[in-house]
């Protein structure tokens, strides 16, 4: 297979672009990373979109509360159950509504932001690929 990330560096938020969503699944199971995926599509709040990346990322029951929770969920608890791999996740469809709007969208996205510099402070690759809906 070719390795599609080979021009992604690692530790960064991006749009999906040409990449595809099986595509992206395989190159972390060849690397031997997390795979994180949620299809927001059905989603039209900030409520929704917590709820859903909590349901479908595997977090715990708190994330759904706000971006503090969704970003403490993606690093520490994380953190402390051992060393990582890596990661690749995927936000896909992210609404774009009134009730999420483009400054909900980049909260969301700045919290991902976030955790990719948290985890590339540890030298561990976490790269996030997102669509709007």
């Amino acid at each position: 297979m070719e390795m599609p990330l080979r021009t992604v560096r690692t530790n960064i938020v991006q749009s999906i672009r040409a990449f595809r969503v099986p595509d992206l699944q395989e190159a972390a199971q060849s690397l031997g990373h997390h795979f994180l995926y949620a299809n927001l599509a059905d989603a039209q709040t900030k409520q929704d979109v917590l709820d859903m990346i909590g349901q479908q990322f595997k977090l715990p029951a708190h994330v759904g509360k706000n971006f503090d929770a969704l970003y403490d969920s993606m690093t520490d608890p994380v953190h402390k159950s051992g060393p990582q791999p890596g990661f690749i996740a995927v936000l896909e469809h992210i609404p774009a509504n009134t009730k999420f709007d483009k400054e909900a969208r980049e909260q969301l996205l700045d919290i991902f932001r976030d955790t990719a510099d948290y985890w590339g402070d540890r030298k561990i690759p976490f790269r996030c690929f997102y669509s709007f809906l």
